[in-house]
C-alpha cells in the first residue's frame, strides 16, 4: 500500500513537469471574448456619458444666451423691434442667435392686436438641427402717452 501511494505521487509530479496542467486554447479564447465584451460595455457607457455631458452643456448655455437676448428684446420699444440675427462673439464661439417678430391676428380683439407681438429667439450651435434652443414670448405694447 505504501508503494502505491508513492507511485501515485510520482505520477502527479511527472504530470506537473510535463506541463499537463494549464489552460487550453479554447479556455483562453473564451476568457478573451468575455473581457472584450466587458470592455466594449465600459467604453460604450463612457462615450454615452461624454455625449450627455456635451448635450447638457449646450442646453444650459443656450438657455442662458436665449434669455439674455430675450431680455434685450423686452426693453426695446415697438419701433425698435424687428427681425435680427448675429453671434455672441468671442465669449461663446460657435453660438449664433436669430430673432423674429410677428404681429398676432386676434379676431375678437382687433383694437389691441396690432399692439401684441410674438417674439421668437433661436440660439444655435453650428448648423446641426439638434443644437437649437428656441424661446418665445408675447409682448403687449400699450399706447404711448
Amino acid at each position: 500500500m505504501w508503494n502505491l501511494k508513492i507511485h501515485r505521487e510520482r505520477k502527479r509530479q511527472d504530470k506537473k513537469r510535463n506541463g499537463d496542467f494549464g489552460f487550453t486554447l479554447l479556455e483562453v479564447m473564451v476568457s478573451i471574448a468575455i473581457m472584450a465584451i466587458a470592455l466594449m460595455a465600459v467604453l460604450g457607457s463612457q462615450s454615452q456619458g461624454s455625449s450627455l455631458a456635451n448635450e447638457s452643456k449646450f442646453n444650459t448655455t443656450a438657455a442662458f444666451l436665449a434669455q439674455s437676448k430675450m431680455a434685450e428684446m423686452e426693453i426695446r420699444s415697438l419701433n425698435d423691434l424687428g427681425a435680427d440675427s448675429g453671434d455672441f462673439g468671442e465669449n461663446f464661439p460657435g453660438y449664433a442667435w436669430e430673432v423674429t417678430v410677428q404681429g398676432l391676428d386676434l379676431e375678437d380683439l382687433s383694437m389691441v392686436s396690432e399692439k401684441v407681438k410674438q417674439i421668437d429667439v433661436k440660439v444655435s450651435l453650428g448648423k446641426v438641427p439638434q443644437r437649437q434652443f428656441k424661446l418665445r414670448i408675447y409682448r403687449f405694447f400699450p399706447a404711448e402717452t
